[in-house]
């Protein structure tokens, strides 16, 4: 096993394309941050498919072209991956969530690779009705500490913490026996020297923008901001003296959008709308906005990276006092954050967010959280009002963003922890042959399909396809997904040890002297196929 070098895995592309979301600007930026600092002798990608492989490929040739070349970034398909784990050294495994695969690479490694190297993988949403069962994985034997989720907020942290307390609880599980990976907090981040603000004095009407899903089922309700403006409005405020700018991908439907641009011209709000702009009209909304406002109610909500875009733009925040918001905004320091009230309890919605669309559970748990609107029109008046308190706390905001939301820190914290996690004693031994629960052991399930098994009493013998094969006169097809896990040498040695009868226990003993970086798993398997293909055949 290598052993040299830092070397530093994943098995996701982080870079997908697609909408302008969340997670996605927070994947590649994460990517983007990590190889332009990077801390790490090699970057290995490990992807499940050539359709993301592809794209990603393209994204590095434009960022990162000499690492592609000189082989410092090695883009594999996930056949690999076992293989790769037996024979490197690698300092750490990092996903692009903590949801799909994190425990089932623990469990891969615990068995394959000779060191307990830390597996960590960030939180994005998590309110979803499945989540339990992403996060039930987590909570086996087999984790150790040095596998961490990455909380991007203080509240997305107590989240995780409350849905590892409900499956212990639910599930007699004691911490001491299922212990969950480590819980520790990085937030999210931005590249803040490239956002540059706009103009301190602008022309025109105080623009209030709004960046985001505009969506009242997965982000915010906007109707209490239009209500709010109203308020102002109606309390003596010039409606030509303010611009509601709503900005961001929309639903397919557009009831929303009607009911919010009738609603706002009903309020003698003046409204603007621009839908699904790129990363250089998203800019430019920016450096033209006043002030920036998001009031989540949703509890898909958990950090808020336009905050930090905003903050890193210079603009003041107005935001709902609501889940990771709270992390970012320093009330009246760098924005102003409005009270919110919603439910201890949810017994209706428990019930039936399991058995619907997410998109239906969201909207009722988004509609029982209100913002405070009187507080929310004082907010925003106070801003309108006075161009120096925004200034003011636009400026506090980027100083903010520098500090503590800038990827350059930020990639700090994550090789910090990677490197931390080292310190954490684990005994590998025990760890080596735990099965996960969650993972179906498919030979004990199933392996009474076929009519026998692979035995060490089989006899075996070459097969005419064989003779023909170690002759070099037939040449077996090997399916492009089998091209790691198929050795042709070690599968000529076995029609080789084969030209007289020779059970499979010998068999198998035979291959292993000359193949040692084949297990007996392995060679079962290489037997099996070579019967498949009449390189083998059972001789009675």
């Amino acid at each position: 096993m290598t052993g040299t070098k830092r070397i530093w895995g994943t098995l996701d592309p982080f870079f997908e394309g697609g909408p302008v979301m969340g997670r996605t600007v927070a994947n590649v930026g994460f990517l983007d941050a990590l190889l332009q600092a990077d801390p790490f002798d090699e970057y290995h990608f490990f992807l499940p498919g050539k359709r993301t492989l592809g794209p990603l490929r393209g994204h590095l040739e434009q960022t990162a072209p000499g690492m592609l070349e000189d082989g410092r970034v090695r883009l594999m398909l996930r056949e690999a991956l076992p293989g790769r784990l037996a024979d490197t050294a690698y300092h750490c495994f990092h996903l692009s969530d903590c949801i799909a695969s994190q425990p089932f690479l623990s469990r891969m490694r615990n068995r394959l690779s000779e060191r307990i190297f830390p597996v960590t993988g960030p939180i994005h949403s998590l309110s979803y009705a499945a989540y339990p069962k992403a996060f039930l994985q987590h909570l086996w034997p087999g984790a150790t500490r040095r596998d961490a989720i990455v909380c991007t907020s203080t509240a997305g942290r107590i989240a995780v913490e409350g849905f590892f307390g409900q499956l212990r609880a639910g599930f007699g599980l004691s911490e001491a026996t299922h212990p969950g990976p480590r819980l520790e907090r990085i937030p999210l981040a931005v590249d803040a020297d490239a956002y540059v603000p706009g103009q301190a004095e602008k022309d025109g009407p105080t623009r209030i923008l709004v960046f985001g899903r505009i969506s009242h089922h997965s982000k915010m309700d906007l109707v209490p901001l239009v209500r709010a403006l109203h308020r102002l409005i109606l309390d003596g405020l010039d409606p030509k003296s303010v611009e509601l700018v709503l900005a961001g991908w929309a639903e397919r439907e557009t009831h929303v959008l009607d009911t919010l641009t009738h609603l706002a011209d009903n309020a003698g709000v003046p409204l603007s709308v621009v839908l699904r702009p790129d990363e250089a009209r998203k800019r430019e909304l920016f450096r033209q906005a006043d002030v920036f406002v998001s009031i989540a109610d949703n509890p898909q909500e958990t950090f808020g990276i336009t905050l930090v875009e905003a903050g890193a733009f210079g603009l003041p925040v107005v935001a709902s006092d609501y889940d990771g918001y709270r992390d970012i905004v320093t009330h009246e320091e760098t924005g102003l954050l409005v009270p919110t009230m919603g439910l201890a309890e949810t017994p209706d919605v428990d019930l039936d967010a399991p058995l619907n669309f997410d998109n239906q559970y969201h909207l009722a748990l988004a509609q029982t959280t209100a913002v405070d609107i009187p507080a929310l029109a004082g907010a925003l008046g106070r801003l309108v009002r006075d161009p120096g308190l925004r200034a003011a706390m636009g400026a506090a905001g980027r100083d903010r963003v520098r500090r503590l939301f800038h990827w350059p820190e930020v990639i700090g914290q994550y090789t910090a922890l990677w490197d931390a996690l080292w310190e954490e004693p684990v005994e590998a031994g025990p760890l080596r042959d735990l099965p996960h629960p969650l993972a179906p052991e498919y030979g004990r399930i199933f392996g009474h399909y076929p009519a026998r098994t692979l035995d060490d009493g089989v006899k075996l013998s070459i097969g005419r396809t064989g003779e023909a094969f170690y002759r070099n006169r037939d040449f077996p097809n090997v399916y492009a997904g089998l091209k790691d896990a198929i050795d042709l040498e070690a599968v000529r040695r076995l029609a080789f040890f084969a030209r007289n009868p020779v059970d499979s226990a010998s068999l198998i003993r035979k291959v292993s002297d000359v193949a040692p970086h084949l297990n007996v798993t392995r060679i079962k398997n290489h037997i099996l196929w070579a019967l498949k293909q009449d390189i083998l055949q059972i001789t009675e």
